[in-house]
C-alpha cells in the first residue's frame, strides 16, 4: 500500500474529526435541555446551559409516572427477548441439522416476511390480538406481538451461526450416549454466545424503542411504555422539552448498558452468522 503522507493524514484526520463533532453535538445537545431547567427551549448554538438543573429529571419522577413506564418497557422487553429466544434458538437448530420437507422454502418464507413494512400488518395483528386472544391492551397482547416480529430475523442469525458449528461435535457427544436435547443445551448454545447475545440485544431494543405497535395496542396510561410517555409530553399546543430530553437520556441508558456488556460479542457474533445461509 502507498504510504500516506503527512499532509494526506492531517486531512483524514481534520475531516473524522468534524464528522464526529457533527455526530456528537445533537446528542450533547439534548444534554443541554435536560440540564437546562425548566426554561423555554433555546435556539443558541452553545452546548453549556444557563443555569444547571435537575428540576426535569425530578419532574420526571415526582409528576410523571416514569418508574411506572419503565417497569412496562423491562416486562415487555425482557419478556420479548426471553421468548424471542427460546423459539429462535430451537426454531434455527431444527433448520440448521434436520433435513425434513419445505425447509428451504420455509427459510425463505422468514426471509420474505422481512421485505414488508411493519405498518401493513397492524391491522391484521389487530384483529388478531382484540377479537381473537382478546388482549387489547395488555402488556402479554404486546409481548406476543413484539416476540413473533423479531423471530424471522433472530431465526436466520443464529441458523447461519450454528452452520459453522462443526456437526463432527455433536457426532462426538452423540458416541459418548449424549442425547440432542443435550447436546443442543450443553453444546450448541455455550458455543453460540456470541450470535445469542446480537439476536438477544436486537430483540430486546427492538421492544425497548417500539413505538407504532404500542401506540395501537395500548390505550390506558398506567400500561404505557417508555416511547408512548414520551410522546405524551409533546402535544398539539405545546411540548415539555426538558422533560422529553431528560427521559430520553434516561431511555438510552439501558441500551447504552447492553451494548458495553456485550461488544465483545458484537463482531464476532455478526462475521459468524453471516457465513452460511
Amino acid at each position: 500500500m502507498k504510504k500516506q503522507s503527512p499532509a494526506e493524514k492531517i486531512l483524514i484526520y481534520v475531516f473524522l474529526t468534524f464528522v464526529t463533532i457533527l455526530t456528537i453535538y445533537p446528542v450533547l445537545w439534548v444534554f443541554k435541555v435536560a440540564f437546562g431547567g425548566k426554561s423555554l427551549l433555546s435556539t443558541s448554538l452553545s452546548l453549556i446551559p444557563e443555569h444547571i438543573s435537575l428540576d426535569n429529571f425530578r419532574v420526571l419522577f415526582t409528576e410523571k409516572p416514569f418508574v411506572r413506564w419503565t417497569i412496562n418497557s423491562l416486562i415487555v422487553s425482557l419478556a420479548t427477548t426471553i421468548s424471542g429466544l427460546f423459539l429462535a434458538t430451537t426454531a434455527a437448530y431444527a433448520f440448521s441439522r434436520f433435513k425434513f420437507p419445505g425447509q428451504r422454502a420455509g427459510m425463505m418464507s422468514l426471509l420474505i416476511t422481512q421485505m414488508f413494512p411493519g405498518v401493513l400488518l397492524i391491522i391484521p395483528q389487530f384483529i388478531l390480538i382484540s377479537n381473537v386472544l382478546h388482549l387489547y391492551g395488555s402488556l402479554w397482547g404486546l409481548i406476543i406481538i413484539y416476540s413473533t416480529t423479531t423471530l424471522p430475523f433472530c431465526i436466520w442469525v443464529l441458523k447461519g451461526y450454528f452452520d459453522t458449528i462443526p456437526v463432527s461435535l455433536e457426532e462426538s457427544a452423540t458416541i459418548d450416549g449424549a442425547s440432542r436435547g443435550r447436546i443442543f443445551w450443553q453444546i450448541i448454545l455455550p458455543l453460540s454466545k456470541p450470535s445469542i447475545a446480537i439476536t438477544g440485544l436486537f430483540s430486546f431494543m427492538t421492544a425497548w424503542n417500539e413505538f407504532i405497535l404500542a401506540a395501537t395496542f395500548l390505550d390506558e396510561e398506567a400500561k404505557y411504555t417508555l416511547p408512548i410517555g414520551l410522546r405524551d409530553m409533546v402535544g398539539e399546543f405545546g411540548a415539555e422539552w426538558g422533560t422529553f430530553a431528560a427521559s430520553s437520556i434516561l431511555v438510552a441508558i439501558p441500551v447504552v448498558a447492553l451494548f458495553m456488556a456485550f461488544q465483545k460479542f458484537l463482531v464476532s457474533g455478526l462475521t459468524a452468522g453471516g457465513v452460511k445461509g
